[in-house]
């Protein structure tokens, strides 16, 4: 049974450390192996741009309540768009009426694309750079990182309803099926 090869190299790691001269076939093994553990640190996925998202200050965002998130599902304008960046199954399940399913999780590049493209994948139009777009999500999580994505492709008008979806089933408010 062969050892993993992160427990091989903690098993051989003390015997690389003696001051003794090396024969050839152990430097070819030393170089070997730490030329995998470089790779291997290499290739370790990096999170800091999901921490700044999620840990970005929303001060640029202007925040929705209930009732201004209901009067604008009532009676939408050109000038504001109502985005839900849940995943497709849960904006299925029920969504805020008025409101477009861009999922953050699974399409984050979504606000980053030519408006064909964004056209073709998700099969209306892109909202405009002029636009304010709010965010919402089940509970104001995806939303936030969202928003920041938004600001940093030039959306000037960044909105989030914090308390999202669970806000707005708590209240009341009615939720649209496609």
């Amino acid at each position: 049974m062969a050892l993993p090869r992160s427990a091989a190299a903690a098993f051989l790691r003390p015997f690389f450390r003696t001051p003794q001269r090396l024969t050839s076939s152990s430097q070819s093994l030393t170089r070997a192996i730490s030329r995998r553990q470089f790779i291997a640190r290499t290739r370790q996925p990096t999170f800091a741009a999901t921490r700044s998202l999620t840990n970005s200050s929303s001060s640029d965002s202007k925040l929705y309540d209930f009732q201004q998130i209901q009067k604008l599902s009532s009676s939408p304008s050109k000038e504001k768009v109502l985005i839900d960046v849940r995943e497709p199954s849960e904006y299925t399940a029920g969504y805020i009426p008025t409101a477009i399913n861009l999922p953050i999780k699974s399409q984050p590049d979504a606000l980053f694309l030519p408006a064909e493209e964004f056209l073709d994948r998700f099969g209306f139009e892109k909202p405009q750079a002029e636009q304010e777009v709010v965010f919402y999500c089940k509970s104001g999580v995806r939303s936030q990182a969202a928003a920041s994505l938004a600001r940093q492709v030039g959306y000037k008008q960044v909105s989030e309803y914090r308390g999202s979806w669970m806000d707005w089933e708590k209240n009341g408010g009615q939720g649209a099926k496609p």
